[in-house]
């Protein structure tokens, strides 16, 4: 269970930037405190960051977990049609985000609910 819970942390923070446009808390302000408080020593870059978060997942508060979860959803819903619909775009500086914008009324009925209930949750 902790395997795969996890792999699917490492999954959301190399999907970052898909997650950033998807909520309005990013998993950076939910997970601000624990990434001090279990990561502060990393250096981000050659997946430091993703090694430490997967480490530590199980530490994390409750907002941040649900913060990382609930991206998950979204790059599991999102991430086939992401990569095709934004394939020549760089990531970085928020053109991902931009690129899903654009094109938010061509994903699927599922990626967009997805990306929809990680905005507003589940009312």
């Amino acid at each position: 269970m902790h395997k795969m819970i996890g792999m699917a942390a490492m999954s959301v923070l190399i999907l970052a930037s898909v997650m950033a446009a998807a909520q309005p808390v990013t998993v950076r302000q939910a997970c601000k405190a624990d990434l001090q408080q279990n990561c502060a020593e990393v250096q981000p870059g050659a997946g430091q960051l993703r090694a430490c978060v997967k480490e530590h997942f199980t530490a994390f508060s409750e907002p941040c977990k649900a913060a990382l979860l609930s991206s998950v959803a979204v790059v599991k819903a999102c991430k086939a049609e992401v990569q095709k619909t934004c394939a020549g775009v760089e990531p970085g500086g928020g053109r991902i985000q931009a690129c899903m914008k654009d094109h938010f009324a061509e994903f699927s009925e599922p990626c967009q609910q997805a990306i929809i209930t990680a905005k507003v949750g589940r009312r």
